[in-house]
């Protein structure tokens, strides 16, 4: 999923998950995800929920950082995205075979099963739970989800034992290169459409890594975050080209910034020379 994607209730573009595959794995931090490798060494099978799994970019960035044996369950509202997943695992791995629905994946000799699981997590944030899991995921999906939805997701957590990572939670924290008139005008009306209901109530937006560390913590976890921001360059041009389009459409639609300026806009920034685009990783881990 990604804060640019539409609502859950829409289907995501595979194209644009794997557009923004390369700068999603390059901005992860590296250092939030030994010390989950660490924690979760001594198990003997990792059993791991990764939440709006989408076309599986979570588990290309992760599963080679853990253990020898790993069971995946994909949970997505969107089955569609399961074909482009299943697909784009064939050739990641180094050899796979089926077993019914269930894909079991040769990392470097690491055996790696995974499943794919349609859930309704907007009505349900305890869902997870259902299967048992160490450890669970989620990449650029937290800020799509509200305040409210938070609170219960943690509470629902709260005592079980479970391990929880973000990766790529956006933080608003944006910069353009060479600066544009309109900048901060954009800016804060991609703010306003960011907070607009995607299927869990108002979404948190950017303030969603500081509202879901808050909640659990509150539920008793031990929280560490780390700066993940995009840095784009001359090498990621139509990256920034859809990245600019996808920013001054939401502009537009927020009714905050008018269709010729945010076309201005548009037109410069999809030349630009580079951008960073703010992201935060979390780690929770049950406070022993």
């Amino acid at each position: 999923m990604s804060e640019l994607a539409p609502a859950p209730a829409a289907t995501f573009s595979a194209g644009w998950l794997a557009l923004r595959e390369a700068a999603d794995h390059r901005a992860r931090s590296a250092a939030l995800e030994a010390k989950l490798a660490a924690r979760l060494s001594s198990l003997v099978e990792q059993r791991i929920v990764d939440l709006g799994a989408g076309s599986g970019s979570n588990l290309r960035a992760l599963a080679p950082k853990l253990g020898p044996r790993q069971h995946w369950i994909l949970v997505d509202h969107d089955n569609t995205l399961a074909e482009a997943a299943r697909t784009a695992f064939r050739a990641f791995a180094d050899g796979w075979r089926e077993d019914g629905a269930t894909l079991v994946l040769d990392l470097a000799g690491k055996e790696v099963t995974v499943e794919f699981a349609l859930r309704d997590i907007a009505a349900d944030p305890a869902a997870p739970l259902a299967f048992r899991p160490h450890l669970v995921t989620a990449s650029a999906f937290y800020d799509l989800v509200s305040a409210d939805w938070c609170q219960r997701f943690a509470a629902a957590f709260a005592g079980t034992g479970v391990v929880l990572h973000a990766a790529l939670t956006c933080d608003g924290r944006d910069a353009w290169s060479p600066p544009h008139p309109a900048d901060v005008e954009i800016a804060d009306a991609f703010r306003a459409h960011q907070g607009t209901d995607k299927g869990f109530g108002r979404a948190a937006g950017a303030d969603a890594g500081t509202i879901l560390g808050e909640a659990l913590g509150a539920a008793g976890y031990v929280i560490e975050t780390a700066d993940s921001p995009w840095r784009l360059d001359a090498g990621d041009s139509q990256l920034i080209a859809e990245l600019a389009k996808g920013t001054a459409q939401a502009a537009v639609e927020s009714g905050h910034v008018p269709a010729e300026v945010a076309a201005d806009w548009h037109q410069a920034r999809a030349m630009a020379q580079g951008c960073v685009i703010g992201h935060v990783d979390l780690l929770a881990l049950p406070r022993d």
